[in-house]
Order: C-alpha cells, then sequence, then structure tokens
C-alpha cells in the first residue's frame, strides 16, 4: 500500500482473489474463478509465480486510478473492482501501458462505476471481467458485458446527495478531470488538481451556492445537497466562500486573489458551471445548465448515450 492512499483499505482477501484469478486464467484446464474454494486450491507454486506480478498490478491500478483523479480510498467508488482491474492490469503487463489500452480500461471502470455494477460484485463478475476486458483489448472479443449492461438514467444524478454511493464519488471524480486546455482548478489559488495539491491544499467536495444561502431563499435540500451543487474545492477557499450567495464569495476571492473576471470564469467552465448563472445568482438556471454538462460528461466516461425520462433501456450505446 506503501504512498498509494488509494490501496488504504485492500484487503489481503482480495489480493488472492486476484492472483486467484490470474493463476486460473493461466491454466488451460481449469475455469477462471476466484471463488473461497478456488483461493483454497493455491498452490504454493501458483503463489510464488504470481505474487510479485499482481502486487505490480495493485500498484499499476493505483496510478491508473490517480489518473482518474481518485487519490485516496475514502474517494474509490468501489473496493471490489481493485479486484478485476489489479488482474487485468497484471494479465496485459506492458500492453496495459499504451494510450489506447488505458482509454479502453477506463471506459470500462466508469461503466462500472457510474452503472453501479458492483454494489452487490460477484466472483463471477470478476472472472468475466478478466477474460472479456482482457480479450476486448486484444481485439478478440466484444465489448465486455459490464459495458454492455451498464445504465445511467438521468434522474440519478440528481439523486446523488451522499458520498457513500460510488456512483456519488465516481462523478466527483470526473469534475476534476481535464477537458482539452482547461484543467480543474481550485477557485481561488489557480492550481490544477493533481495527486500533491489535492493532499497539501486538503482538496474535498464542497457546495457551490452554499447550503446557508440556499435555506435563506427556500431551496430544497435535495436539491442543494445535489452533487450537481458541489465541486472539488480546498479547505481554505470553501471557508472563504462562507455562507454567501455567490456573486459576493466570487468578487471578495477575485479581489483577494487578484484573479480578473475572465481568468475566473474560466476556472468555472472547467469545473462545467456556468459562469453568468453563478454571478446572477440564478440558483436553477446554474442548477439545469450544470446537470446537462454533469450528464455529457458521464456520458463521455461510459462511451454510452444517457437514459433520458420517456426513453427505454434499449439503444444506450452511442
Amino acid at each position: 500500500k506503501g504512498k498509494f492512499s488509494v490501496l488504504a483499505e485492500l484487503e489481503s482477501t482480495n489480493f488472492l482473489r486476484a492472483l486467484t484469478l490470474l493463476a486460473t486464467n493461466a491454466d488451460p484446464e481449469t475455469a477462471t474463478s476466484c471463488t473461497r474454494r478456488d483461493i483454497l486450491r493455491l498452490t504454493l507454486e501458483d503463489y510464488q509465480k504470481w505474487a510479485n506480478l499482481v502486487e505490480n498490478g495493485f500498484v499499476e491500478a493505483a496510478r491508473f486510478l490517480h489518473r482518474q483523479k481518485i487519490f485516496n480510498s475514502r474517494d474509490l467508488p468501489y473496493q471490489t473492482q481493485l479486484v478485476p482491474l489489479a488482474a487485468i492490469l497484471t494479465n496485459l503487463g506492458d500492453m496495459g501501458e499504451t494510450k489506447t489500452v488505458q482509454q479502453k480500461i477506463a471506459r470500462w471502470y466508469w461503466c462500472g462505476v457510474l452503472g453501479e455494477m458492483y454494489g452487490a460484485a460477484t466472483d463471477t463478475r470478476f472472472a468475466n471481467d478478466l477474460s472479456e476486458v482482457t480479450n476486448w483489448v486484444k481485439q478478440t472479443a466484444k465489448e465486455p458485458r459490464t459495458i454492455q449492461e451498464a445504465t445511467f438514467q438521468e434522474n440519478r444524478l440528481s439523486e446523488l446527495r451522499t458520498r457513500n454511493g460510488a456512483a456519488y464519488k465516481g462523478v466527483h471524480a470526473l469534475i476534476m478531470h481535464d477537458r482539452k486546455a482547461m484543467k480543474c482548478s481550485d477557485f481561488r489559488t489557480e492550481v490544477p488538481i493533481d495527486e500533491k495539491i489535492y493532499f497539501d491544499d486538503n482538496i474535498d467536495i464542497h457546495h457551490i451556492f452554499p447550503k446557508a444561502w440556499c435555506e435563506k431563499q427556500d431551496i430544497k435540500p435535495d436539491e442543494y445537497n445535489s452533487i450537481i451543487n458541489k465541486t472539488a474545492l480546498s479547505a481554505s477557499t470553501n471557508r472563504k466562500i462562507g455562507g454567501d450567495a455567490p456573486s459576493e464569495y466570487l468578487s471578495r476571492i477575485q479581489n483577494e486573489a487578484q484573479i480578473n473576471p475572465t481568468t475566473m470564469n474560466d476556472i468555472l467552465a472547467a469545473h462545467l458551471i456556468c459562469s453568468n448563472t453563478l454571478r446572477n445568482d440564478d440558483f436553477y438556471g446554474f442548477f439545469k445548465a450544470r446537470k446537462e454538462a454533469l450528464l455529457e460528461t458521464v456520458a463521455e466516461a461510459m462511451g454510452k448515450r444517457i437514459i433520458r425520462e420517456g426513453d427505454d433501456l434499449l439503444n444506450t450505446s452511442v
């Protein structure tokens, strides 16, 4: 686990599960599996052959997660998804380091997270993912079932209010992603959020329209507590925001940090925030625009269209 906080809660059983997946996958006479029975059947030779490789696979999984803007175990959507992720990266070896392959793995990963496919993860899904993702990457098979089966419904976004849920943590991470020339930066410091800044500046998810202000405007908790009204900010910037209206705190931050309005608008855009609605204290205009921006981001990460109200669950691929 060492320097990788994202692996802080990794359990020894999950390490053994990943190792067993790889050992059974490499044996042509057995089916790929990682049930408790299969773990108990591991031989010393199996362990010695795979242990170091699997350890490195988890390190590569941590690095992959850092690239996805997931830096600590508290923000990891699913502990269980580490098992197939590490096994896949171990199995692919050097091939797994290329940009094209990383993009495919990322699509599988985000389908698992945003489709909430690991809420009741089974050993069967782990086994399927190792075989299907590896073969898909090598272009010898169709899309993995985890991608095929994953869906995200429009109304689900508004329901994400607490960090207990995998999809909430997933959207939180997606907000911090780089977008072409724009890097997601703190409102006040203008420093792009990376691994070092995340920990040094105590980056966390905070309200954009402050709770105290929303309550004064009779905005419902279900609305202001939605992830649509939250973004990644440093603890010090959040204190600067306080409970004031956005128009007030933006002006204060700009003056104190000597940030011109155009630059601040660019910073807000990187957070998928419509600056005009924020500067006009227009909560509902902001909410509508950001919801659409976040839905587009989710669709891009999954490589699938969002299911809108009135849609059926068919034809969800882009």
